[in-house]
C-alpha cells in the first residue's frame, strides 16, 4: 500500500521525498506549461519549487480537512510562477542551496514538457461534472458559439453560459487561482 502524501513529505526519507517528487512532477510541469509556454521554463520553476519543498518539508504540518501536501506544494509552485512572472525568471536561489545544477533539456524532454501541459488540461477538463465538461469541450475546445451548443444541446444560452463559467471557475480553482 503506497503511504500517502503527508506521511511522504514528512518522514525525512529521500527516497519518500523522492517518491512524493514521482506524484506530482509532471502535473507540476504541466502547470508551468501552460502557465509559461516555455519548456525550459516549466523545467525550472518545477526545480524550484520542489527545491523549496525539500528545504521547507520541515515546516509543513498536516492538518484535519485540509487538501494536504499536494495543495502544499502548489501553493509553493503558485508562488514560483508569481516571483517569474514579477522578474522574469526563475530565481536559483533553493537550488544552489541544494546545489542542484540545471539540467539541460534535449528536444524530446521540451515535447515531452509541451504534451504534458496540453495532456494535464485535458485531464483536468474530462475531471469535470459531466454538464460542465460538455459545453467546455464544445465552447472551448471546439470553438463552439453558445447559441450553437444551446441549439445541439436543446438547452436555453443562458444555461450554456452558465456551465461554460461553472466549469471555467473549477478549472481555474484546481489549477491554483485565477488567471
Amino acid at each position: 500500500m503506497d503511504a500517502p502524501d503527508d506521511v511522504l513529505l514528512c518522514s525525512g526519507d529521500l527516497e519518500d521525498f523522492g517518491r512524493f517528487y514521482d506524484r506530482y512532477a509532471r502535473t507540476l510541469l504541466g502547470f508551468f506549461q501552460r502557465r509559461t509556454g516555455d519548456p525550459e521554463v516549466a523545467a525550472d520553476l518545477t526545480a524550484e519549487t520542489f527545491a523549496a519543498a525539500l528545504v521547507a518539508r520541515s515546516r509543513y504540518r498536516p492538518q484535519a480537512g485540509a487538501d494536504g501536501a499536494g495543495a502544499w506544494l502548489f501553493t509553493i509552485a503558485r508562488h514560483k510562477l508569481t516571483d517569474y512572472l514579477r522578474r522574469g525568471h526563475a530565481e536559483d536561489r533553493m537550488r544552489a542551496r541544494l546545489a542542484m545544477e540545471p539540467v539541460p533539456l534535449g528536444a524530446d524532454d521540451i515535447e515531452l514538457i509541451r504534451w504534458l501541459g496540453e495532456e494535464v488540461a485535458t485531464q483536468m477538463v474530462d475531471e469535470l461534472a459531466e454538464d460542465q465538461r460538455d459545453v467546455i469541450r464544445a465552447h472551448v475546445l471546439d470553438d463552439q458559439d453558445y447559441g450553437e451548443i444551446a441549439r445541439t444541446r436543446r438547452l436555453s444560452e443562458a444555461t450554456v453560459r452558465k456551465r461554460v463559467s461553472r466549469g471555467l471557475k473549477v478549472l481555474r480553482e484546481r489549477a491554483g487561482g485565477e488567471r
